[in-house]
């Protein structure tokens, strides 16, 4: 997957009927022009027209590097 990353959102949902917390986690794939994103990274993304099959987001900047 060149100029590709793979972006994933992990939300915490309060179970409807068990009240427990349990982690969500949406995948999201994005385009890196730069190929700048290193695994870990914090990113902001933002929608855009379809790029590909399954890659409908850019990348806009990177927040956070991995340390």
């Amino acid at each position: 997957m060149e100029k590709s990353i793979v972006v994933s959102e992990v939300k915490r949902v309060k179970h409807p009927m068990y009240g427990k917390f349990v982690l969500k986690t949406k995948k999201y794939v994005a385009h890196d022009e730069k190929n700048d994103c290193n695994e870990g990274d914090t990113v902001k993304i933002m929608e855009t027209r379809p790029l590909s099959k399954t890659k409908c987001w850019r990348l806009v900047e990177i927040l956070e590097r991995a340390k």
